[in-house]
């Protein structure tokens, strides 16, 4: 007999992610589940040092009042909720998650999944967790549970444990659990599936994209899905975005996870009808025996200083203002272990006003002692004020320092992890490993393409023909690029060379970057190790994360065939 499809939708992206999106998923249309992904490597740093300030904490919060105004809303229409706001306590969401419904008076069972802390293991952090995958919330689900919270699971996990619990699916359907985890990977971001964030905004109406609709998934028994979003909200879905969001945090061809490795050299995209996007085709392979924990700890203090520098002579302006510091640090009782500067040249010829006519000089500084990077850069900067360069002012004074964190990830083998449903009614169901597992390897690099045939050419952006979407994975970045039309990809596959990237983001040039080539969504997926120091907490860069890497590399200018043009 077969199984009606799986309508599964997203609420959350981040923790901080619009507040009204439960409510516009639960009243825009039929749904049978509703997931939110409140967890990144960063927020974990942020729920332990609030585990530190109140053990009965470590959740996220917003996901309590979005429940609040909607789970009358929920249990009206029969939709089941799956989270992972637990973050670093799932058992205590849970309580408070009664508590709530209790005071609401609406008969909802509660469960949560656990195991994943294994901070006792590692005392140097303040939160190490491993990635389950999505047999726990399976469990919860088949034993009636209305509401799941979990910890850190993978975030396609939030879309893997209700197929699982749905269509009944053996842990060896690689194939069917691959075509899930390749539908919970556009859904986990929100609305960078609908819009959002998208490289070729351009070409839509500003209207259509200002109040983007949160996407969903109608996902069958073979494993194949359809992604669309409610009728009538805003924002689009076609090949295009959902490419975006594939390429988003992956790299190779394999994309690993506890439940199955996906293939995403297999997968197959087909614009169905207006927002609705069909996947098919995705194969799988038995999960890796380890499984990746998370560590994040305080790496020490951080502090920093815009130097805001105006009209000519930028450069000699930079000069003397650093040689006066560096003078001031090297006489410091301690001088910052680590010293970093950065000159954004934002100014101007004959500026029509003071701001286009400034540059910005940056320095920051880290050290594991506080007062280093506090009164030590402070004073130094204070008192330059009437003894430096012409036009001397910062953006804002430097204050007494900052803790940061550091993330850093190691594995382990699937079979160390404790997984735990914890049934609604206080059953604990211990939740086996995989049974088969697969060492990961890379795949193999595909046959290209011929090249086109030579031809005129003009110097153009690169994001002319090609889009892009980039982001962070610990210490590295990765940086999609994908085209529209098959002689783009022709050209893209043969001109786009881990050499030529480095070339043009000249930031990557003494860094190790890795491409790996998907002919079936005519994407590059590239991987610069170490771009981003010790991870988004560390604040390594300008832009932590590297949300905007792709968007420079679109910037950048080469000489492109007319006939794309």
């Amino acid at each position: 007999m077969t199984v009606a499809p799986l309508r599964i939708g997203n609420a959350s992206g981040f923790y901080g992610d619009r507040f009204d999106a439960m409510r516009e998923m639960l009243t825009g249309g039929p749904l049978d589940v509703l997931t939110g992904d409140y967890l990144a490597e960063l927020t974990m740093l942020i729920l332990g040092r609030d585990r530190l300030k109140n053990p009965s904490g470590g959740y996220a919060r917003t996901f309590l009042g979005q429940l609040e105004e909607c789970l009358g809303l929920a249990h009206e229409r029969g939709v089941r909720i799956v989270a992972n706001a637990g973050g670093l306590n799932p058992a205590g969401l849970a309580d408070a998650v009664r508590q709530l419904a209790d005071r609401l008076g609406i008969p909802v069972r509660v469960a949560h999944v656990e195991g994943d802390d294994l901070t006792a293991g590692h005392p140097r952090s303040i939160a190490a967790h491993a990635y389950l995958g999505g047999a726990g919330i399976a469990v919860c689900l088949r034993e009636g549970a209305d509401i799941v919270v979990t910890g850190r699971v993978t975030d396609a996990a939030l879309v893997t444990g209700p197929a699982v619990a749905h269509f009944g699916w053996a842990p060896d359907a690689y194939d069917r659990l691959a075509g899930a985890v390749v539908a919970g990977h556009v859904l986990e971001c929100g609305t960078q599936a609908t819009g959002g964030n998208y490289a070729f905004f351009t070409d839509h109406d500003p209207a259509r994209l200002r109040h983007p609709g949160f996407p969903l998934a109608e996902l069958h028994e073979d494993g194949t899905s359809v992604i669309t979003k409610h009728d009538g909200t805003g924002g689009l879905v076609d090949i295009g975005t959902v490419t975006a969001q594939l390429l988003y945090e992956t790299s190779g061809a394999r994309y690993a996870g506890p439940d199955v490795t996906a293939r995403l050299d297999s997968v197959r995209l087909t614009q169905e009808a207006p927002d609705r996007v069909r996947i098919s085709g995705v194969r799988g392979e038995a999960p890796p025996p380890t499984l990746k924990v998370g560590l994040n700890r305080l790496g020490g203090y951080r502090n920093e200083v815009a130097f805001v520098l105006t009209g000519l002579d930028i450069e000699a302006k930079a000069a003397l203002v650093r040689d006066q510091m560096e003078a001031a640090l090297d006489t410091a009782k301690s001088r910052p272990t680590e010293v970093r500067w950065d000159l954004a040249r934002t100014d101007h010829p004959d500026a029509p006003t003071e701001e286009t006519a400034s540059a910005l000089l940056r320095l920051v500084v880290r050290d594991p002692d506080q007062d280093a990077v506090g009164r030590t850069l402070s004073g130094a900067a204070i008192e330059l004020a009437l003894a430096s360069y012409p036009g001397f002012h910062v953006l804002a004074p430097p204050g007494k320092g900052s803790p940061y964190g550091v993330f850093e990830d190691v594995y382990v083998p699937q079979g160390a992890v404790a997984h735990v449903a914890v049934l609604h009614d206080g059953g604990r169901v211990p939740v086996a490993p995989a049974a088969d597992t697969l060492v990961l390897e890379p795949a193999p690099e595909p046959a290209l393409p011929e090249p086109l045939p030579p031809g005129p050419t003009r110097r153009a952006p690169l994001g002319v023909v090609a889009g892009a979407r980039s982001g962070d994975k610990g210490g590295n970045a990765n940086v999609g690029v994908w085209v529209r039309s098959d002689d783009a990809w022709r050209w893209l596959v043969h001109q786009l060379t881990a050499d030529r990237f480095q070339n043009l983001i000249t930031e990557s040039c003494h860094l190790k970057v890795v491409r790996h080539t998907l002919p079936n969504l005519r994407a590059l997926n590239f991987v610069v190790e170490g771009i981003l120091g010790e991870g988004v907490a560390s604040q390594h860069r300008f832009d932590p994360q590297a949300k905007a890497l792709g968007e420079w590399l679109r910037s950048r200018h080469l000489d492109i065939p007319e006939a794309l043009l």
